[in-house]
């Protein structure tokens, strides 16, 4: 039988090994290329490339999570490939809240309770994505609190629904992989009980 198809459980441990460790070191490279890119790109823009660049972030981001579930649905390791969308999904989700905010400080200068840096966006990002919310950094502006909710609504659908998702996706593909591929799930005949004299 091909690695691919076979189960996890099925697979030896080195190929187990070898399978964790391309999954993972796919993704962390992914992830990283997400944060170079962040820090590379020049954003000195106006807000409204800010707003540009949410809205066409969160559209990606959504078609990327929409690809992913399907992927995870039809792995042969769904839960391997449900780890490896949030590896990668979560950066992204970061990296576009705190472009907006880095050019959304750019454009009013008053946004914040502090000039941002490219990193003090990030941190900032990560901080309402946490909720730890240390307070240090704050929004001051009706935009940037407006897209600070926004970033907190994002955050709670990321926990909920897309976890949701993520999960429904990888118990599916469970699903399909206990019963075969030429076989729908619930396609076994119904087990009737034995009658009693």
């Amino acid at each position: 039988m091909a690695q691919s198809r076979q189960r996890y459980e099925e697979l030896t441990p080195a190929q187990r090994k070898r399978l964790i460790t391309k999954m993972l070191v796919r993704s962390i490279l992914v992830a990283l290329l997400i944060v170079v890119a962040y820090y590379t790109l020049p954003l000195d823009r106006p807000a409204d490339v800010g707003l540009i660049i949410l809205v066409v972030g969160l559209l990606v981001l959504a078609g990327i999570l929409t690809w992913q579930i399907r992927m995870i649905v039809g792995s042969p390791f769904p839960r391997l490939r449900a780890f490896e969308t949030l590896v990668v999904g979560i950066p992204l989700l970061l990296v576009v809240f705190a472009s907006v905010y880095f050019l959304i400080d750019k454009a009013q200068v008053d946004s914040f309770t502090q000039a941002l840096t490219k990193t003090d966006a990030m941190y900032f990002t990560v901080t309402v994505f946490s909720t730890v919310g240390f307070g240090d950094i704050t929004a001051k502006s009706e935009l940037a609190r407006t897209l600070v909710t926004l970033q907190m609504l994002f955050n709670l659908a990321v926990f909920g629904l897309v976890a949701k998702l993520i999960f429904g996706a990888v118990e599916i593909g469970l699903q399909r992989r206990s019963t075969g591929p030429d076989k729908p799930p619930g396609a076994d005949p119904p087990t009737v009980a034995p009658e009693s004299p």
